[in-house]
């Protein structure tokens, strides 16, 4: 099943390549260009890490994950330091609307009655990725379910995306 996930994103992605270089251009990157291929790239560390175990202070994939020592990893594989706490990431970057989400943004959710108490990374389609809770794994869920919908706190879009 990981596999297909996998599989299925990285189709999904292929068709985000950047334009050929003509004859004579550099062929440097724009920032846009160079922003996507940095989402790209999140995604598809985001992805390898489904059903990997929670574990409360985990952060990596061989001792488990919660939901901030994942989204620390998976920005650290792209080169993008994060503090290891759920609180002080939701203190980083800009706020986003809803409506202008965009894969590679940190989505924050009170899910123990404190505010920024959860954290994933959102994918797209109103999709995001997270490690849920003890007995859980890492996994890619839907935020129009109605569980997230009621605990939704907002979302940060950090600078290097």
């Amino acid at each position: 099943m990981k596999r297909i996930l996998i599989a299925g994103g990285m189709l999904l992605l292929t068709g985000c390549a950047a334009p050929p270089v003509r004859d004579g251009e550099v062929g440097v990157p724009s920032q846009e260009e160079a922003s996507s291929a940095r989402s790209r790239e999140l995604m598809l560390h985001a992805l390898s890490q489904i059903g990997v175990p929670y574990r409360y202070g985990g952060s990596t994939p061989e001792d488990g994950f919660d939901c901030s020592g994942l989204v620390r990893y998976v920005f650290a594989r792209v080169g993008v330091p994060l503090p290891r706490t759920t609180y002080a990431m939701s203190t980083l970057g800009t706020p986003v609307s809803p409506e202008a989400l965009q894969p590679g943004d940190l989505v924050f959710f009170d899910t123990l009655r404190k505010p920024f108490s959860h954290v994933g990374i959102y994918l797209g389609e109103q999709r995001f990725i997270h490690a849920p809770t003890t007995g859980g794994t890492v996994q890619l869920v839907n935020m129009r379910e109605r569980y997230w919908q009621t605990r939704y706190e907002g979302a940060r879009r950090i600078p290097a995306f």
